[in-house]
């Protein structure tokens, strides 16, 4: 956080740029900075770089889903376009990578679509729901210069990692 191009819009990226190998690299890279950092999501503001790109592994997070599944890979959305599918609200925690160890309630919408390229510079649309949808809208909001904090309707729940695991986190015995 402070870096100017995290309050800039990202400008889009030309098809012909999507198959270059800087570009490729590029995804490569922030794929490898998202895992090492172990997030979910990783937009290319946040490494510098003014794009509208993401790459984000979208798993539901469900613990019901079968445990023998593999996990999802994760994938590159390319000058995304989100449509609101359910317009209801829902607050729920996030922390982002470049503001680290911090945590807070963003509402957003618990359905949304998204439509861009991927890496291989095909158009692709994904449908997404509840956590998925979450780390749209949040690496979304990269591109536009936007912050969890911003999103914020108060600033009442901001809690460093230490006093969310602490006082926030659910427990996982429930």
């Amino acid at each position: 956080m402070g870096h100017p191009v995290l309050r800039a819009k990202a400008r889009s990226v030309e098809k012909s740029e999507i198959r270059a190998a800087s570009m490729q690299k590029l995804i490569d890279d922030m794929l490898d900075t998202m895992r090492e950092y172990h997030g979910v999501g990783l937009a290319a503001p946040q490494v510098h770089e003014g794009l509208r790109l993401f790459v984000a592994l979208l798993d539901s997070g469900d613990e019901d889903d079968d445990a023998s599944r593999e996990p999802p890979e994760p994938i590159a959305i390319i000058n995304p376009e989100i449509t609101v599918v359910d317009p209801v609200v829902v607050e729920d925690w996030e922390g982002c990578l470049s503001i680290p160890d911090i945590r807070g309630l963003v509402p957003r919408a618990p359905e949304v679509r998204v439509k861009g390229y991927g890496r291989d510079g095909k158009r692709m649309e994904i449908k997404a729901r509840g956590l998925p949808a979450r780390v749209i809208q949040h690496e979304n909001d990269h591109l536009d210069g936007v912050l969890f904090f911003d999103r914020m309707t108060t600033f009442e729940t901001l809690t460093f990692m230490d006093e969310f695991r602490r006082y926030w986190a659910k427990d996982e015995d429930e």
